[in-house]
């Protein structure tokens, strides 16, 4: 007797995607060399990795690395890791199922729970926004001496720049990012040599955690930070829409090749972005921490002294530099994420112009009230207090995410296996976990 088995096919999006203009815009080669292909897939990793150095980034690595030295090595290389995993999920739903995560939220569950996880997001991106936009003032206002207030109004203004762009085709907008993120790395490396860190406790603490991080709560407080920064609710959001830009066959060979070299382009990308944080904490415990200024976590109090402690004159102004490279890039991404979170939640339906302001101004306003009433005292505890935000946050995206990967109707052959969902579950389990710790450690 004869027998044939099935498989289940995902099931097909019906639904008007939330970058319609760029959509299957890309075109990507189907055979060839390995390298053409991932080139053709380059970008949606690099545009995701943007906010695992962003200013929030900045912040916390400032603050653990002039307080506790190479201690939170550990912390950046975990939480990387489970970016990987996680960003690996987000991109995964969103070529097999054609869905993005905010779309697969409103179609699975109930209208007030939709309702409830699009607040819950949109006060994560207000949070990522305040760290995005306040980095990127206070950069100007380092280098061009602009008022902080001023600094966050023109910073608001890329939204035209995004506009402009996309205009001219989504791959503008990725090579843009990629060169900002180039400059970044290129300034940071520099300035890591001048430091001359210890290279064996560097290795160490990368790999070998920490027991004081269960036991002191200042420094939870700051691992924690350092994991709401590196581990973006809003970054799953964006990457399971933008890897959906790529024009590969909507089939089951032809996602699958799309997942294999989405996969590629968001670790490699991924791992710039650990290097990147790493080397902002790196130089914190090089420059400040070993010369007794445990207490700099404020980002011009670092602008200024870092030219006398690494005595090179172009440190201060390099550093500068790659903030306001780091603050822009982030803030171009964060108004693209704003925009799928909110029409994906809401589907709402609107001018791709009108769109873009509702979702900035959204994003924007917090900010600017913050740095209004606060000014230029205090930044570097808001900074820091928003990625505890973000991570507080975090849960309501990931518990999603893996939920729904592992859902065979939704996902078909791409499915997760055992092992990928046992450790998404892990991982979603430790993030709560960790939060929950850092609220008891609090209140006590």
């Amino acid at each position: 007797m004869n027998t044939t088995t099935s498989i289940a096919k995902p099931e097909t999006s019906t639904q008007r995607p939330t970058l319609p203009n760029v959509f299957s815009s890309i075109a990507v080669p189907e055979s060839g060399k390995l390298w053409r292909r991932a080139l053709g897939f380059a970008g949606p990793g690099f545009m995701v990795a943007v906010g695992y150095m962003d200013p929030g980034n900045w912040a916390t690595d400032l603050a653990a690395g002039s307080r506790y030295g190479y201690t939170l090595l550990f912390v950046i290389m975990a939480s990387n890791l489970m970016a990987i995993l996680l960003q690996s999920l987000a991109l995964k739903l969103g070529i097999a199922s054609e869905r993005d995560l905010a779309q697969a939220c409103r179609e699975r569950y109930s209208r007030p729970a939709t309702l409830a996880l699009w607040i819950v997001a949109e006060i994560a991106i207000a949070a990522c926004d305040l760290a995005e936009v306040i980095g990127s003032a206070i950069a100007l206002q380092l280098l061009f001496h602009i008022p902080l207030i001023l600094g966050v109004i023109i910073t608001s203004l890329d939204v035209l720049l995004i506009l402009l762009l996309e205009n001219r085709g989504f791959r503008y907008l990725e090579a843009l990012v990629m060169v900002l993120i180039g400059t970044i790395a290129v300034l940071f490396g520099i300035e890591t040599i001048l430091s001359r860190p210890e290279w064996f406790p560097i290795v160490r603490n990368l790999f070998v955690p920490s027991r004081a991080m269960l036991t002191n709560p200042d420094m939870l407080y700051i691992a924690i930070s350092i994991l709401g920064a590196t581990v973006m609710p809003h970054n799953l959001y964006l990457h399971s829409s933008i890897v959906q830009t790529r024009a590969y066959p909507r089939t089951v060979s032809g996602k699958r090749g799309a997942i294999r070299m989405a996969n590629l382009d968001s670790a490699v990308a991924l791992t710039g972005a650990l290097f990147i944080n790493a080397a902002i904490l790196i130089l914190a415990a090089a420059v400040f921490h070993r010369s007794g200024h445990t207490e700099v976590a404020e980002i011009s109090d670092a602008y200024k002294l870092l030219t006398p402690l690494l005595g090179f004159t172009g440190a201060s102004m390099m550093f500068a530099l790659a903030l306001l490279a780091s603050g822009q890039n982030s803030t171009i991404t964060g108004t693209l994420a704003g925009q799928i979170v909110m029409e994906g939640f809401l589907d709402l339906h609107l001018p791709n112009w009108l769109r873009r302001l509702i979702t900035r101004l959204v994003a924007i306003i917090p900010a600017v009230i913050v740095t209004a009433i606060y000014g230029s005292d205090g930044t570097a505890k808001l900074l820091v207090f928003s990625q505890v935000v973000l991570s507080m946050q975090l849960s309501f995206a990931v518990f999603p995410l893996v939920a729904f990967t592992s859902d065979r109707k939704m996902m078909g052959p791409f499915t997760n296996t055992r092992w990928v969902r046992w450790l998404s579950w892990f991982v979603a389990v430790l993030i709560a976990g960790l939060n929950i710790w850092l609220l008891v450690q609090t209140f006590r």
